[in-house]
């Protein structure tokens, strides 16, 4: 029996060190993972992880330990110069780190993905109100490129149509967008009360009505409805994963156009763990019926 080397063991403790990161942040994505196979469901974790531990820097675990928005500034950027090294070595002494890019070079994943990504985490940092412009470079490195960083997993599973490239890269910028939309309303309050920011350009938060939530409710579902096309062509256990991702979002957005728009402000707004399930039953049970009648 031939005995694991030290860069395996090693790897594999970084793997499972991204896994507890999806467990203690997301449901919905650690829920929406498991309908993946093994080894995909490893790489997007390893994805997924990386990109919290960024927003973590931003979003007020550095403010919390003390640090300043210059010394928060510093951990970033620290944090994409080891990104950036293991992208290349192979190695990296932070686990996430490291677990990311085994993922990365396997599946071609550069600097062409991550930098836009380490550029909006950077924004949170100096900016408090976006114009147009800069609102769609921010959901471009924030979420999209995220979005894209998952296709190219999905890309080389067996499964997944890649005859037309352009779709799966279109919808997979949708979605990514999409998801990166809801969160801001969602987290409306809590961005503007504790971070001081608010991400929707010309929207004043305390003054916030139901014109301006029912139009941006209508950017998400025209996103979320871009992304299905593509979404047909991945290989089935992505597609699951996927749609059931797509699903608890746009359930998700049902629910904050149903709130009233002054209450947005009072609180975060959630789908709870009984519905999630529920969710998950009727992605399962559709994609099952559909199989036995194709």
């Amino acid at each position: 029996m031939k005995h694991p080397t030290a860069l395996h063991r090693y790897t594999t403790a970084a793997v499972a060190s991204s896994g507890k990161v999806i467990g203690e942040y997301s449901t919905s994505f650690g829920l929406a993972c498991r309908f993946l196979g093994k080894t995909t469901r490893r790489d997007i974790g390893n994805i997924y992880a990386l990109v919290r531990l960024a927003d973590e820097i931003v979003d007020g675990v550095a403010q919390e330990a003390g640090l300043d928005v210059k010394a928060t500034a510093v951990e970033l950027d620290r944090l994409e110069t080891q990104t950036e090294a293991a992208l290349t070595t192979g190695y990296s002494t932070n686990l996430v780190v490291h677990a990311f890019a085994t993922t990365a070079r396997k599946h071609d994943i550069s600097t062409e993905l991550t930098r836009p990504f380490f550029r909006s985490m950077r924004a949170d940092l100096y900016r408090q109100q976006h114009t147009e412009a800069s609102l769609q470079e921010y959901i471009y490195g924030s979420a999209e490129v995220v979005g894209l960083m998952c296709l190219a997993v999905f890309r080389n599973m067996p499964g997944t149509d890649t005859s037309d490239d352009e779709l799966l890269v279109t919808s997979a910028r949708r979605l990514g967008a999409a998801f990166q939309k809801v969160n801001f309303l969602r987290d409306l309050a809590t961005d503007y009360q504790y971070l001081g920011r608010c991400y929707f350009p010309g929207v004043n938060p305390q003054d916030f009505g139901e014109d301006q939530k029912r139009e941006l409710v209508a950017e998400i579902r025209a996103d979320l409805a871009a992304a299905t096309p593509g979404m047909r062509k991945l290989d089935p256990r992505a597609r699951l994963g996927v749609e059931m991702a797509h699903r608890l979002f746009s359930e998700l957005t049902n629910t904050l156009d149903q709130r009233p728009a002054c209450e947005l402000l009072s609180g975060r707004v959630r789908v709870n763990n009984t519905r999630k399930l529920a969710i998950a039953a009727q992605t399962v049970s559709t994609t099952l019926l559909k199989k036995n009648n194709s």
